[in-house]
């Protein structure tokens, strides 16, 4: 991952060449009557939400502009500018620029110290906090950086708005910027179900350029001192010409009558039972458990219940939950074994009694959003017994319905600090990883090593 657009990083025309870029749904505007958009740096707006900020503003739609940090990190070794030359030299720069965007947008400049959002996250979110409360829930959207674009400063930011618009119920999307410049279309980390496209006019296309245009101070040198070089390269620019723009949306959690539907048009849904795939990938999740066996165990979704008779062979109890009361029924006919419970559970709002020396979270976690999963494997975590297991597994392919992609899934529990990994199996269509309060490998549990 670089923030260095010199070095080498993926063409705008591999991004082009790739139809999923192209293909996406419509960002919905029909509601909106004031636009939010939160930048990082000074440019960010423009970069990433130019053409975006144009098409509101031909709509009749209010533009607010909030740039957080003073952008005067952009030369760090500059011989030639100062800090607050350089603030002074950006905060014009945006100005400039969003007036052609949108002649009569507000812009706001907070001038927290570029590069420093992560101490000041506090005051960004206290005065962010202020400003939204006082929107309508239901004609606001707030767009800001993605959080996982990488560069700091549009993480913490990103992470601030998403978590102010979750508490607000404010309409939230997301842009992205050194994402398209340290990706790749083939990259399996990709939410490729939450992007929106902007299709832009050339009235907006046009406006876009000339806007990008007005930053000097990032496209060209700005003496011919070392460390004053141009930030942003032509090559790397070019991500930011295409006549749409993307944004990620944010999506809810699947409810229960979602599921009620599959199981009511289809005996077996995702072909558990009837799909060599499927009947290989129970055998290698069995076969990942890294004890022999376990006295309780948790199954998480546990749908018809063919891996439900799996596991109970191997612990001494299984407790087997489902949102679906049709897939509860369903699995109850397939399991019963006498040390197996199953029953209907939605483990987010109601979740069992452990401890637990196992639990499996297999085809489940991309149904919940980043909230609620995040609080989901926070309680996963707590409920495990000493020395306790947890194996993920989760198809990678994209979903439309799905709020995340399994990959997503995985790299929340990843962020888990208190668990092992203790195993990754990783194969193009499915991720199972393993991770446990006890770091011992296998042959450490059996007295090999």
């Amino acid at each position: 991952m670089t923030f260095d657009s010199a070095t080498v990083g993926t063409a705008a025309s591999t991004w082009r060449s790739d139809s999923r870029l192209t293909d996406q749904p419509a960002l919905d505007l029909t509601k909106v009557k004031q636009l939010v958009v939160v930048s990082a740096h000074p440019d960010d707006e423009t970069l990433g939400t130019g053409g975006l900020i144009a098409t509101c503003a031909t709509l009749g739609i209010d533009v607010t502009v909030v740039v957080v940090t003073d952008g005067a990190g952009s030369h760090p070794t500059s011989a030639t500018r100062n800090t607050e030359e350089l603030a002074s030299i950006r905060s014009g720069e945006v100005l400039t620029a969003v007036a052609a965007l949108a002649p009569d947008a507000r812009v706001i400049q907070l001038g927290f110290v570029d590069g420093g959002t992560r101490e000041s996250r506090g005051e960004i979110t206290t005065w962010l906090r202020e400003m939204l409360i006082e929107l309508p829930s239901e004609l606001t959207l707030v767009v800001a950086p993605w959080s996982g674009d990488g560069h700091r400063d549009h993480r913490v930011v990103g992470e601030i708005c998403a978590e102010l618009t979750e508490q607000l119920a404010l309409p939230f999307a997301e842009y992205l910027i050194w994402f398209w410049h340290w990706s790749h279309p083939s990259d399996g980390q990709i939410p490729w179900t939450r992007l929106r496209s902007v299709a832009l006019s050339s009235t907006a296309f046009q406006a876009k350029a000339a806007a990008i245009q007005v930053f000097k101070s990032q496209i060209l040198p700005i003496s011919d001192a070392v460390g004053d070089e141009a930030v942003l390269t032509p090559s790397f620019l070019e991500h930011f010409t295409n006549p749409i723009e993307l944004f990620l949306i944010k999506q809810e959690t699947l409810r229960t009558s979602y599921f009620d539907d599959l199981y009511e048009r289809h005996d077996d849904p995702w072909g558990f039972a009837s799909r060599w795939y499927e009947r290989r990938k129970r055998a290698i999740t069995i076969a990942a458990l890294p004890d022999e066996r376990y006295g309780s165990a948790l199954e998480i979704g546990c749908s018809l219940g063919l891996l439900t008779v799996d596991l109970a062979e191997r612990v001494d109890h299984l407790h087997a939950v489902d949102i679906s009361q049709t897939a509860v029924d369903r699995a109850r006919e397939r399991s019963t074994s006498e040390n197996v419970t199953i029953e209907r559970r939605d483990v987010t709002t109601s979740f069992p009694d452990g401890p637990f020396d196992l639990v499996v979270l297999s085809e489940v976690g991309y149904y919940l959003d980043v909230p609620t999963l995040s609080t989901l494997l926070d309680t996963i975590v707590t409920s495990l017994a000493p020395g306790g297991t947890v194996l993920l597994c989760h198809w990678r392919h994209p979903v439309t319905d799905y709020p995340l992609s399994g990959d997503e899934v995985h790299a929340l529990m990843d962020s888990q600090a208190t668990l092992t990994r203790l195993s990754r199996h990783e194969e193009k269509d499915f991720l199972l990883d393993v991770y446990s309060l006890d770091n011992r490998s296998v042959a450490e549990r059996t007295g090999l090593a």
